[in-house]
């Protein structure tokens, strides 16, 4: 959709963060006089005001018949497409849409490289842009990643390296390159069963001319096998990590213990990076020593150094049980401390129990909403290591302090979302880090969103 096929129509935008924000400043440059109506919650109403006093403003969640009355509603990505009230609307005809989509149907020529899975898109993304910028390419980092396409909307880049969430998926264009990281059981309050889950975040193979995808996953290569012109990374034959390095095919191109991003799925996701650039037809072999100065990203498997005796490794992004486990699994050898727990969306930590009963961390700190339901899980598998359970974040870093080895690890990994105590991942990441004892500059947001690069001709 186009920002043409609003005009005159009766349109609302759904949602007020930093999406909803782009929507509306994109909507006011592109249709300044046209009617809007904003739904928002009740926190937000003065802030929307300020910041657009021609705004009609609805306090409160719409439903059904509010949002009927509407041509075409422009929702923010954290709002599930499978809302009843959203359905039931949707089928009375009203279109839905979002910023995602509004920027592709402005940019249906733009070479796009889009990224998505559970794990790995924000890491992987970063890695391409870093890559192709190296090799002197003007390249926009946008999307999921932390920059809403709209705030790009009227700009130009030789290449854009886009990140997709799986509630984004569905409203990409067309474009070159679609790359698909990994692919586990997530996001099931959003969208209703793992197999929707996992179709909503295969949507981003119907639009994609090429498609990359993880080959060590087994699942997602049944999935994608019928994809025209699939490529695969992680297999001996292409780009791969073996033997402690990153190597294309048989050729060792760059040493894993090079990269600044710790453990191997990040060596991985360097694998992914260096194989969509290839794909694309650019030079992998030339950008590969670029990998050296890539800075990792914040609250992924950051560590934020040695403080009162202890190293403490931030990552906070993982809302997973299998993304604690990779966490843990780069830390191999050193005495861990994990702190897990938060937002309960219901995922089974059955794998994470198993795993901990045949290699047990130092100490395992349960916290927040499903802390409770983790350590009744490890209890009952007598898991050979101390379990706690506390109540927050602050509690979870005291027991640890009290629980870790001289020179050993607290690590946060919660494997699950920080919505039962904070905004976001970013703000339980900052927390921990100042209750470590960490300025919060070394948090700071991530290196190279926007556009860089030589411009083009």
């Amino acid at each position: 959709m186009r920002f043409d096929e609003l005009r005159d129509r009766r349109v609302a935008i759904w949602g007020f963060g930093r999406e909803g924000h782009a929507v509306l400043k994109a909507l006011r440059e592109r249709l300044p006089s046209q009617p809007l109506t904003l739904f928002c919650s009740a926190a937000e109403v003065e802030a929307a005001r300020a910041f657009d006093a021609a705004l009609h403003i609805v306090a409160g969640e719409p439903d059904a018949a509010t949002l009927g009355r509407f041509d075409v509603v422009v929702k923010s990505p954290g709002i599930s497409a499978y809302k009843p009230a959203l359905l039931a609307a949707r089928a009375q005809g009203t279109r839905f849409t979002s910023g995602t989509a509004l920027w592709f149907g402005e940019n249906p020529d733009a070479r796009v490289i889009a990224v998505t899975g559970t794990k790995g898109k924000s890491t992987t993304s970063a890695l391409i842009a870093h890559l192709a910028r190296a090799l002197g390419v003007r390249t926009a980092l946008a999307g999921n990643i932390g920059l809403p396409l709209l705030e790009l909307l009227g700009q130009s880049a030789d290449l854009w390296v886009i990140e997709l969430s799986s509630f984004q998926t569905g409203e990409a264009g067309p474009l070159e390159l679609g790359v698909v990281t990994s692919l586990y059981e997530e996001h099931l309050d959003w969208h209703g069963s793992r197999e929707r889950y996992v179709a909503d975040k295969l949507k981003l193979a119907d639009v994609s001319r090429m498609l990359l995808v993880n080959g060590l996953q087994p699942g997602l290569l049944e999935r994608t096998a019928a994809h025209a012109r699939r490529l695969v990374f992680g297999t001996p034959e292409g780009w791969h990590v073996c033997d402690g390095a990153i190597r294309r095919g048989g050729q060792a191109v760059f040493d894993s213990a090079a990269l600044a991003a710790p453990g191997l799925h990040n060596a991985l996701n360097a694998c992914a990076a260096l194989a969509a650039l290839e794909a694309v037809g650019m030079d992998a072999l030339a950008a590969a020593p670029a990998l050296a100065t890539f800075r990792p990203l914040p609250h992924r498997l950051q560590p934020l150094g040695e403080h009162e005796g202890w190293h403490w490794v931030n990552d906070s992004i993982s809302t997973t049980p299998l993304a604690t486990l990779a966490a843990l699994e780069s830390l191999h050898g050193r005495a861990v401390t994990v702190l897990v727990g938060g937002h309960d969306r219901g995922l089974d930590w059955t794998p994470f129990v198993e795993a901990m009963r045949t290699a047990p961390a130092h100490a395992i700190v349960c916290m927040g909403a499903n802390g409770g339901r983790i350590e009744a899980a490890l209890r009952a598998a007598a898991v050979a290591c101390p379990v706690l359970l506390v109540n927050d974040l602050a509690s979870a870093v005291e027991a640890a302090r009290a629980r870790t080895l001289a020179h050993g690890v607290i690590l946060l990994s919660p494997g699950a979302p920080s919505f039962d105590q904070f905004r976001d991942y970013a703000e339980r990441g900052r927390q921990f880090s100042a209750l470590a004892g960490f300025e919060a500059t070394g948090v700071a947001g991530i290196d190279g969103l926007g556009i860089e690069g030589t411009p083009h001709d």
